[in-house]
């Protein structure tokens, strides 16, 4: 069988398949010269062992058998560039579509298009917005906390104050201040310390030590005694007193030490200054 008789049979294969050929050279990445040649239409000076691995490719694109074509395949005359057209100057810049553009080509496929990377950046940028404010969050202080008994005696005191006329919130604090207590009707002397800040707490209820450690800002503790209630505070501005139902909240400066604070039903709430 001669080339010519091949040439046509392919050519008039993919005719007939309404393939032109530049959508065949777009699948099987052959020169448009090149499967012109293959079709008998033009000559090139390509070698005919690279003609025929081209030849090979094309009949498995059309569907014929590469073997029936091969065995009695002829090249064309070798020609001179100038007569191939567009063709390469240098036979060796044309190589049979090699393993590794075949995978490229593969990779190319898989490769996510641009709305599914705008999808991806857009997702990351929540999460790290939502990681910083996380994040953030650790570092904001938290209200103190205050137990519900503690709460409803702030609550009465702050009514109590409301009420009061406005000459009678200004008293002058003397070197010692002394408040008289309401009497509780089961007796005795009943404490509550409200802390807002951290601070260092001493407390002996009649003579018994029953606290020396730093109160944690939102804690509160309270005790009762028959006689007599001493303590000492770190920091005055950081707690604030309930003895016997009142409320004591201005107790001195942020930072200032107070001891030898004294709570007894006869002489009150005694604070040294």
């Amino acid at each position: 069988m001669s080339m010519e008789p091949i040439g046509e049979r392919l050519k008039k294969l993919r005719q007939e398949k309404g393939i032109s050929l530049e959508e065949a050279h777009k699948k099987t990445k052959i020169h448009v010269n090149i499967l012109k040649t293959i079709e008998g239409e033009c000559l090139t000076d390509l070698s005919p062992i690279y003609l025929k691995g081209f030849l090979k490719i094309y009949c498995n694109f059309l569907g014929v058998d590469p073997k029936e074509c091969l065995s009695d395949y002829k090249a064309p005359a070798q020609v001179s560039p100038e007569a191939a057209g567009e063709m390469p100057k240098k036979a060796e810049s044309i190589k049979p579509p090699s393993f590794l553009e075949n995978a490229g080509l593969k990779l190319n496929s898989l490769r996510p298009d641009k709305r599914l990377k705008k999808i991806v950046i857009v997702i990351l940028i929540i999460s790290l917005f939502g990681f910083i404010l996380f994040k953030s969050a650790r570092f904001i202080p938290s209200r103190p906390k205050i137990s519900p008994a503690v709460a409803v005696h702030l609550k009465e005191e702050r009514t109590r104050a409301q009420a009061k006329p406005q000459s009678q919130k200004a008293v002058t604090k003397p070197k010692v201040v002394e408040t008289k207590l309401f009497k509780e009707a089961s007796g005795g002397i009943s404490l509550v310390i409200a802390a807002k800040e951290n601070c260092l707490v001493f407390v002996k209820v009649d003579g018994r030590v029953v606290l020396h450690r730093v109160l944690e800002r939102g804690r509160s503790d309270s005790w009762k005694a028959k006689e007599k209630i001493e303590l000492s505070l770190g920091n005055a501005a950081a707690v604030e007193l309930i003895v016997n139902g009142e409320r004591f909240a201005n107790l001195g400066r942020r930072g200032q030490q107070l001891k030898n604070i004294t709570i007894t039903e006869k002489d009150g709430l005694r604070i040294p200054r």
